[in-house]
């Protein structure tokens, strides 16, 4: 009995390992974390520097809660006097998920290459390339086994014979993407990419006699931003992923209208809109941008097959940005063109 509870419990370890095949870090919010969608998006929007931070809370309805961070950093600046621009930054993510307090930390610099296509336009082609170290562990204390129960009651401080000989171990993950945004007309902004993600099929089990590695990822991205008057405009965002036997949809829409516009164009903007997981969740957004800083809010209606246990709730999320041009000569605003997505 314990040698089969043990050999399950390694077996779940080893799937949770494997399920990120098909169940890669994602918010709701995706829109705001551009390098885990595609990182050749680095360095699409209107400024010099963006940071955002973002946090999100999963399954709180139905058992311990799935805990995601992200803080993305992106750093754009031109090159020489063509119009080109290059892109450098990083992404940080953690993932804690279940009682064992399994947990996911990547470190990913990312580099970002941006090449002008149209002197008359801004039309750029970007290509870019994101690595780093994926570590992963758990916390068997956390955990109960058969023999810590006596005489039918349990306790945590009965001693147990189950041993673990690793717990935590470190792998190197990476990905890659191009990237092609222009203009239409004088003011609708949109793009279009494709990425792959685990190229390098990294090797994810805990034990080394198991060998499970991470099926590489496609993806292919889109996004418009377009006026619809003065002070209201349509921002659509899309993805769809590509992994092993997985696939996944996502996508929808904001509408933007401004409240302030002050001489230096900065900007007092709400936003609203929906966006759709397919088979999995409905999310209602409300963003506030307030001059250089935004904060964003979603909440996950679940429609997956967990619906009746989880009674409709998913998961809420809270992003928070700073985004501004540098005041230099080196900065993006002094050029005619630079890759922007508002």
């Amino acid at each position: 009995m314990k040698n089969q509870l043990r050999n399950q419990l390694l077996l779940f370890l080893l799937l949770c390992g494997g399920m990120a095949k098909a169940q890669d870090i994602n918010f709701s919010q995706f829109y705001e974390l551009p390098l885990l969608r595609n990182p050749a998006l680095a360095g699409i929007f209107n400024g010099d520097i963006r940071v955002t931070s973002a946090f999100r809370s999963q399954w709180q309805s139905v058992t311990t809660p799935y805990r995601t961070m992200a803080l993305g950093i992106e750093y754009k600046k031109p090159i020489g006097r063509s119009n080109d621009f290059i892109t450098i930054g990083t992404q940080l993510t953690n993932d804690i998920a279940g009682d064992s307090r399994l947990s996911r930390t990547q470190v990913f610099p990312v580099l970002n290459y941006h090449k002008s296509l149209d002197t008359e336009k801004d039309t750029y082609l970007s290509a870019g390339i994101m690595g780093g170290p994926v570590i992963q562990k758990f916390d068997p204390s956390k955990l109960s086994f058969d023999d810590q129960f006596v005489n039918g009651s349990y306790s945590s401080t009965n001693p147990t014979k189950q041993v673990f000989t690793n717990t935590g171990f470190t792998y190197w993950d990476a990905a890659v993407g191009l990237n092609f945004s222009s203009i239409a007309g004088e003011n609708t902004r949109y793009y279009v990419g494709v990425g792959l993600f685990h190229f390098t099929k990294p090797k994810v089990a805990f034990q080394k006699q198991y060998d499970i590695m991470l099926n590489p990822k496609w993806v292919v991205n889109a996004g418009l931003s377009a006026p619809v008057s003065d002070a209201n405009k349509l921002i659509v965002y899309a993805d769809y992923f590509m992994q092993g036997g997985a696939r996944q949809i996502q996508g929808g829409l904001l509408l933007s209208h401004d409240l302030v516009v002050t001489d230096d164009n900065l900007r007092t903007t709400i936003s609203g809109g929906a966006f759709y997981r397919w088979n999995d969740a409905l999310v209602p957004v409300l963003k506030l941008d307030y001059n250089h800083f935004s904060v964003g809010v979603t909440y996950d209606v679940n429609v997956s097959k967990l619906k009746t246990a989880s009674q409709y709730r998913g998961a809420y999320e809270i992003t928070l940005s700073y985004k501004a041009f540098r005041n230099s000569v080196n900065s993006s605003a002094e050029k005619v063109r630079c890759p922007a997505f508002y």
